[in-house]
């Protein structure tokens, strides 16, 4: 019997209707980055926003990695953002590691003892095939539970489009064959876009889209899209605003899950000692998830500079665009080492080997900590935030980018 995996992507139809120009904030993008559990803040953001503007809604949506599933949600919900970010805030309130893969000690002993004859084998032909370092099938079910799929198909999402509700959702993976970063748009009125390194395919949008942009590399399986497998979407994206700018975004609101420290606090040692492997972790995915979005974000401001100096007339495609970011004000990496006792016991045993204990700032452990203390912490900082920052969320709903 073939798995939901083995089955390729479906291709989008044309939309069934068109999409005026000019619906309210028909310009206006939400950008919601990885972090793993962290992505918990996003939705205590979009919470507090939703008090303030309940009856906003993003026509452009893009995700990556955790961020994935907050968007798709978003895309699907048939309410504004006020209920629709109530909805997520419960579902990730209550969530637990083991909603999204397997933590109990017979799943995680098996997992363990085909990495060790995997290695021991020296990649002999009796060597077991190993997928991942955990069995994320919990979360596959919990995708098709809240995002409410038919066949695969999340419903909610071609329902927004056709209601003109909706522009566009995108999510991305990276391809394990080509090397190429893949985003997946569902959606009307736009252009496919096709690099070297990146490309865009238009598609009907399934949980398996979602599962891929997540699958964590080495940690999560791969997930099968078509004939090639893929994982997280954040290993090669260089430019993360990228998809919201082919989609036609003027306005972009990004929620990030990094912490931007001080000078004081960059410079402050967090161990002591040789690294340990968690804390090596911890910066390179760091790196390879996040980092990108601050980079992107002042490249476009010294793009906008640039373009402001050019006559009207001669900017041909070249436009101005406004980027506000949103982060965490407070260190959520650190903020997870408190939370470590809650973990499971034999997906405890595996993190303090990997030397969480050995550092003050544990990021690789706060992509993991679904657990339900930390996912609340996060919930709050984030609509403490949001209400900190309203008016500047304000100014870029209420603003026309300049000619």
């Amino acid at each position: 019997m073939s798995s939901p995996n083995d089955a390729p992507p479906q291709q989008a139809s044309e939309p069934k209707g068109p999409v005026r120009a000019d619906t309210p904030h028909r310009d206006l993008a939400i950008v919601l980055s990885g972090g793993g559990a962290r992505a918990a803040y996003q939705v205590g953001v979009l919470r507090g926003l939703g008090r303030r503007f309940p009856d906003l809604r993003f026509p452009i949506i893009t995700g990556v990695s955790a961020g994935a599933i907050n968007a798709v949600f978003l895309a699907s919900h048939r309410k504004g953002l006020g209920e629709a970010a109530q909805d997520l805030a419960e579902v990730w309130h209550d969530l637990r590691l083991k909603d999204v893969f397997r933590v109990d000690t017979k799943a995680m002993a098996a997992s363990f003892l085909r990495w060790v004859t995997r290695l021991g084998t020296g990649g002999s032909a009796v060597a077991p095939k190993v997928r991942g370092l955990v069995d994320s099938a919990p979360l596959r079910q919990l995708l098709h539970r809240i995002l409410g799929s038919v066949d695969g198909e999340i419903q909610g999402i071609g329902h927004n489009i056709h209601a003109e509700l909706l522009k566009a959702v995108a999510l991305t993976t990276v391809d394990y064959d080509t090397g190429q970063t893949v985003t997946w748009v569902e959606g009307a009125d736009f252009d496919p876009w096709q690099r070297p390194h990146r490309l865009s395919r238009r598609v009907l949008l399934t949980a398996e889209h979602v599962m891929a942009s997540a699958a964590l590399p080495l940690l999560f399986p791969a997930v099968r899209l078509g004939p090639h497998w893929h994982g997280d979407g954040g290993i090669r994206l260089a430019a993360p605003l990228a998809p919201s700018i082919h989609l036609g975004a003027n306005r972009i609101l990004v929620i990030s899950t990094r912490y931007d420290r001080t000078q004081a606090e960059a410079d402050r040692s967090t161990l002591q000692g040789y690294p340990p492997p968690a804390q090596i972790l911890g910066k390179l995915l760091n790196s390879v998830f996040l980092d990108v979005i601050d980079q992107d974000v002042a490249q476009l401001r010294h793009l906008n500079e640039l373009i402001a100096r050019v006559p009207v007339e001669e900017r041909k495609e070249f436009r101005k665009i406004d980027a506000l970011v949103l982060r965490p004000s407070k260190d959520l990496g650190r903020i997870s080492a408190g939370f470590e006792p809650d973990l499971p016991r034999a997906f405890r045993y595996l993190t303090r080997s990997l030397g969480t204990r050995e550092t003050s700032s544990p990021d690789f452990l706060s992509l993991l900590m679904f657990e339900p203390g930390y996912l609340r912490t996060l919930l709050e900082i984030g609509e403490e935030d949001a209400e900190t920052r309203g008016d500047e969320v304000a100014e870029l709903l209420a603003h026309s980018v300049e000619a």
